[in-house]
């Protein structure tokens, strides 16, 4: 893990990297400010979890600076990269506050949420320029996915020689036992 960084100066949103993007990786900006990520919600004084898209493995969009989402969301995302995965822990002020807002979250909670930035793209009708980049993102994330499920492949088949030749071994050595038993105490 990385080390833990104060984006607000106030301890209010700390980030800590769990898992670094690839250093070509897009981030948010002003031409791509839709976000898609996945994230885990908890308690910091439970450990409870209140919300998730993991279990149904969703993805959840916004666009960032809208106040769509909590404030800790808006300042700590336009800090990550696609394919950046990060634990944020955010003082209620940068959370849904003294209030509360979801129904299982209690009044001044602290949070723990771990992020994972998926996509950056442009809003509807945006310019050619910011299409070209989405393009170029949807190719990218299509090359990843097929890196990574290549890698999937190699290490299955790795894992299916590996298996051949230990039951090969095992056999070879069941072979010799049956040779060396074979003939003693016969011969007269």
């Amino acid at each position: 893990m990385g080390d833990a960084i104060d984006l607000t100066g106030d301890g209010g949103v700390i980030k800590t990297i769990v898992r670094r993007a690839k250093p070509d990786a897009i981030a948010p900006t002003e031409n791509l400010p839709l976000v898609d990520v996945h994230y885990e919600g908890r308690l910091v004084e439970t450990g409870e979890v209140f919300d998730t898209t993991h279990e149904d493995n969703t993805i959840f969009t916004f666009e960032l600076g809208k106040g769509n989402v909590i404030k800790g969301w808006d300042i700590a995302l336009r800090t990550m990269k696609v394919g950046e995965v990060a634990k944020l822990t955010l003082k209620p002020e940068y959370a849904y506050g003294s209030t509360g807002s979801l129904p299982d979250i209690p009044p001044d909670a602290t949070l723990v949420f771990e992020i994972e930035l998926v996509a950056c793209r442009p809003r509807k009708g945006s310019s050619l320029s910011s299409a070209s980049d989405e393009r170029a993102r949807l190719e990218e994330l299509k090359k990843q996915r097929e890196i990574a499920a290549a890698m999937k492949e190699e290490e299955k088949k790795r894992r299916e020689e590996a298996k051949a030749a230990a039951a090969a071994r095992i056999q070879a050595k069941l072979e010799s036992k049956k040779g060396q038993g074979k003939g003693k105490g016969k011969a007269k």
